[in-house]
């Protein structure tokens, strides 16, 4: 069969990581607003309608791809890597939520929406884990998961906090909240345990690395948001900036592979990361501020760069189609 007749039926949900992406970005752009003025917030606007605009379109075809194609969303379900990318859905709405509720305060319709996610992310967690007690789950079978994608259906509960209490959810969101925060060292060492096991991930998932940036930077957020002190923001952000850095050691490597929707994986750590040193920017001295502006130049620099990647995958036909990491399988350790 010639694949690139049916570009649809390889629409996996993954895809959605250009939502999270964009409403990262949108979030941080609107943190910015007291040093930009209307400027960050018309630039956010804009980021928000291209957000939401996304995810209708790929909704729809996420809708007519399940019709369509049954098998390959079963083959999704089952793979590996690209079964926890299921979670990018559920966070999508949370964010688009978020986003909504910063640009024009609690809304019913919002806090719809946010529920919706809120509870679709929750079971997603649940099912993603649920795997593990599966027979048959163990030595290479387990350690092919556990990639840094997995901080999405597991710790994206976190993101849960971050409009969960205006939109009058408040004890929820600290209970996923909790759920999201005990998962983040258990996901975490099962990653350096899986380094030392089997290796690290395959040359295609690198950009994943920088997920690992995402939690602390949105635990920072939400620690904010809940009334912490903020000196758990300032550890949090600290923790995101060492993330940031050691990820960024595979920059080298990941730019040697070919552009697929992985590399979408830098979009909303990178946003995240900025947003949270922007809310810190108040008290902090000017020097802080300087790198906050420049850790939001190079989420917007990539993310740029990313959309115009996209639309050129797009129109090649490079991306809707078979991926190399769809094969991919971990070598057990050498004895």
């Amino acid at each position: 069969m010639n694949t690139s007749s049916t570009p649809l039926k390889f629409l996996a949900p993954g895809w959605f990581v250009l939502v999270m992406g964009l409403c990262g970005l949108a979030l941080a752009w609107l943190r910015a607003a007291p040093l930009f003025g209307e400027l960050a917030g018309a630039g956010a606007l804009v980021l928000a309608g291209l957000a939401a605009t996304v995810a209708v379109v790929l909704a729809v075809l996420s809708f007519i791809r399940w019709r369509r194609y049954p098998q390959a969303w079963a083959e999704d379900l089952k793979h590996p890597v690209r079964h926890v990318m299921v979670a990018a859905m559920p966070v999508s709405l949370i964010l688009l939520a978020t986003v909504g509720t910063a640009l024009i305060g609690p809304d019913p319709l919002l806090g719809g929406l946010w529920a919706l996610g809120s509870a679709w992310q929750f079971a997603v967690t649940v099912w993603v884990l649920g795997r593990w007690l599966r027979p048959g789950v163990s030595g290479p079978a387990f350690w092919a998961g556990v990639t840094p994608a997995l901080f999405v259906p597991v710790v994206g509960n976190v993101v849960t906090g971050l409009a969960g209490p205006a939109l009058g959810f408040g004890t929820w969101a600290q209970l996923q909240f909790g759920v999201g925060l005990f998962l983040w060292p258990v996901v975490l060492s099962l990653l350096v345990v899986r380094l030392a096991v089997s290796g690290i991930w395959p040359e295609r998932l690198l950009p994943t690395t920088f997920i690992t940036v995402a939690p602390p930077a949105v635990i920072g957020l939400d620690a904010l948001q809940f009334g912490a002190p903020p000196i758990w923001a300032w550890m949090a952000w600290g923790i995101a900036l060492f993330f940031l850095l050691w990820s960024a050691t595979t920059v080298r490597r990941m730019l040697d592979q070919p552009f697929g929707l992985m590399f979408w994986g830098l979009s909303f750590p990178l946003a995240a990361f900025a947003a949270l040193g922007l809310r810190l920017t108040a008290h902090a001295s000017g020097s802080f501020q300087t790198m906050v502006l420049l850790s939001l130049a190079l989420a917007t620099l990539v993310i740029v760069w990313l959309i115009l990647a996209t639309v050129k995958g797009l129109r090649e036909g490079s991306l809707l189609a078979p991926e190399p990491v769809a094969s991919m399988q971990v070598a057990p350790a050498q004895s």
